[in-house]
């Protein structure tokens, strides 16, 4: 059975309410939108949306986007948004969506939380359009960021005792075999996790202290692109096994729901498309 730890949308809410953590997620997210590039009339899938914040903001530039949470308080929250964004309760490795149906995937400190990254980037190739991109956005191992969280975890917090901190090497292991071949690599938040550090240093991060790579920085985000000449070996995971909720309609899909009509009225009722 594939396990991941979760947040809820109050520490989203704790965290954006420091200046340690305004400073923070915006360079992150900045980092993750260069990956991305233009979404103007895309389809994006955004895996581990949590309160939606992330997923609205791609659907505010022009992008059709779908996110997807295992945790129905986080969808839940995104829904009171009441952004432009729709979003499911689902699991990463098993999407219910048909093959070939995004432009572009994001999955932002997904892996650190998961213990079936494999299963999540198999399902993420057969969702991907050929020629579709993936930009995962991660949290470092060799940082001061990542020593705290260890610590943490050693002294009784669950979220970061059950992490898995990865290395750009780490990373790109993961991705070998998958039909996802790497564009780019870039690291970002390379400051302490001390608040008035932060306001000093955050200016310098996306011109300076990213020649350092992956070294040093609390972040980091990867793009590829997916590879019509290889495929995913091993069996995919059947679609329409959970239980999904559409925002704002509470409304829940059996299995029976997804067969090929099924997923595809669905997919056009999300869209309006």
């Amino acid at each position: 059975m594939c396990t991941s730890s979760s947040l809820g949308p109050e520490a989203y809410s704790r965290w954006r309410a420091s200046d340690l953590g305004r400073v923070t997620e915006f360079l992150e997210h900045r980092l993750l939108l260069e990956m991305l590039g233009t979404v103007n009339g895309q389809r994006l899938l955004d895996i581990g949306c949590g309160d939606g914040l992330f997923a609205n903001s791609l659907a505010k530039k022009g992008a059709n986007v779908i996110g997807i949470d295992r945790n129905a308080l986080m969808i839940k929250a995104a829904g009171v948004r009441n952004g432009p964004a729709s979003f499911l309760v689902a699991e990463g490795y098993a999407l219910p969506f048909e093959d070939e149906m995004f432009d572009a995937v994001t999955l932002v400190t997904v892996l650190c939380l998961s213990d079936c990254p494999d299963a999540i980037l198999r399902e993420i190739h057969r969702v991907l359009k050929p020629g579709g991109r993936l930009v995962i956005g991660e949290l470092g191992k060799w940082s001061i960021w990542a020593l705290y969280r260890r610590l943490k975890g050693v002294f009784g917090n669950k979220l970061w005792r059950n992490a898995h901190f990865h290395s750009k090497a780490d990373l790109y292991d993961l991705l070998k075999g998958t039909g996802l071949r790497i564009r780019r690599f870039e690291g970002a938040v390379y400051y302490p996790p001390v608040s008035f550090i932060s306001r000093l240093l955050a200016p310098l991060d996306h011109h300076f202290f990213c020649r350092f790579g992956a070294l040093g920085a609390s972040f980091f985000a990867l793009s590829a692109e997916k590879n019509d000449d290889v495929s995913f070996s091993g069996s995919m995971n059947p679609k329409g096994l959970f239980p999904l909720q559409l925002r704002g309609k509470q409304t829940y899909h059996s299995n029976t729901d997804f067969g090929s009509n099924g997923s595809t009225a669905l997919l056009s009722a999300i869209f309006r498309c």
